[in-house]
């Protein structure tokens, strides 16, 4: 029989967050049934204690140790939830791989999250970080959040409005210290065109002699250009895109573009405002390809600083800070860091 939970004292995070730089916590829970979860806080008699949950560990930087206790849950259940026809529900564990969620829809024939795949991390963190990429939101899909609730003790079932997503945030992003994400329901179709919008995703297909794209196509253009632009965290420890793009006054926003013309601008989250790109504001600040010690910035995309093998978390921290200064001095523009900062603020 499989024990309800472990946990560790003193525990090592090095090999738990994708940036692999070093940490540890007072306490690791790992969990092996979320639906366990309240019992295992129960028993362990941490329920009082700081909470940081661990997914895949590539939306955190670790800039000091975790406080309390980490928490891991490893159930990773994935299942077709209802049948409506068109529409399928499907439920997955917070445990679970999020690319392995991906492609285990493509094989189901279930279309939505192939723009999505490649993405690290779990299933639980998605719906933290409204996780997006090549023109989807996963908070799109989403039907339902299910979640324990520190504040009032019991499990709760969040529908898409009470998770308020946004662009990269969440009501659990805006407030870590309340809820645990255990699963995640989202609504899939049978029969959807492919959403081929954004720019590369076109030239890709293109590029691979491919006319009438299907889903699964758009799948492996997108793993096509992730590979190509970003480093695996297995070889180079990242966290993928660091900073958010900045959401701007549109009059900001186009004074940017009179001045700079070749900065891309997108829509925002509203008539009143525009998203520009992160990445060409870094490049153009001579960012790309920068290092100070082992920490750096990857020379295939600004966006993602990288670990060349001994940075600190404070290190990479210290040189995401230069980076946005320099970035708001040349251009008045704020920048965001995506990965949530443990053990020292932004």
């Amino acid at each position: 029989m499989t024990a309800l939970f472990r946990l560790l004292r003193d525990a090592d995070l090095s090999t738990r967050n994708t940036f692999r730089v070093p940490a540890h916590a007072p306490w690791l829970l790992e969990v092996n049934d979320s639906g366990s979860l309240a019992e295992a806080l129960d028993l362990a008699q941490i329920s009082d204690l700081p909470l940081l949950m661990l997914g895949g560990g590539s939306n955190l930087l670790f800039a000091g140790d975790a406080p309390g206790v980490a928490v891991a849950l490893r159930a990773a259940r994935i299942a077709v939830l209802a049948d409506h026809g068109e529409q399928v529900v499907v439920r997955a564990d917070a445990g679970a791989d999020w690319h392995g969620l991906v492609m285990w829809s493509l094989d189901q024939g279930l279309s939505g999250l192939e723009n999505l795949a490649l993405i690290p991390g779990s299933v639980g963190a998605a719906p933290i970080q409204n996780i997006g990429a090549y023109g989807v939101e996963v908070g799109e899909r989403i039907v339902a959040v299910d979640a324990w609730d520190r504040q009032a003790q019991r499990m709760v079932r969040l529908d898409h409005a009470a998770c308020a997503f946004a662009y990269r945030d969440s009501a659990f992003k805006r407030d870590p210290d309340r809820w645990i994400v255990t699963a995640v329901e989202l609504a899939l179709c049978k029969h959807a065109a492919p959403r081929l919008d954004y720019a590369g995703i076109g030239e890709e297909l293109a590029s691979m002699g491919v006319h009438a794209p299907t889903t699964r196509d758009v799948a492996d253009a997108v793993i096509r250009i992730r590979r190509r632009k970003l480093p695996d965290p297995a070889a180079v420890g990242n966290a993928g895109s660091f900073f958010k793009n900045p959401i701007v006054p549109a009059a900001q926003a186009l004074a940017l573009q009179h001045e700079h013309p070749r900065l891309p601008v997108f829509a925002g989250d509203s008539e009143a405002t525009r998203k520009i790109s992160a990445a060409w504001l870094i490049d153009a600040c001579g960012w790309k390809g920068a290092r100070e010690g082992d920490a750096g910035v990857s020379d295939a995309h600004a966006l993602v600083l990288v670990n060349h093998g001994a940075a600190t978390g404070q290190q990479l921290l210290a040189l995401a800070r230069r980076i946005a200064a320099s970035v708001h001095e040349r251009f008045g523009v704020a920048l965001e860091p995506e990965p949530r900062v443990v053990g020292a603020s932004w």
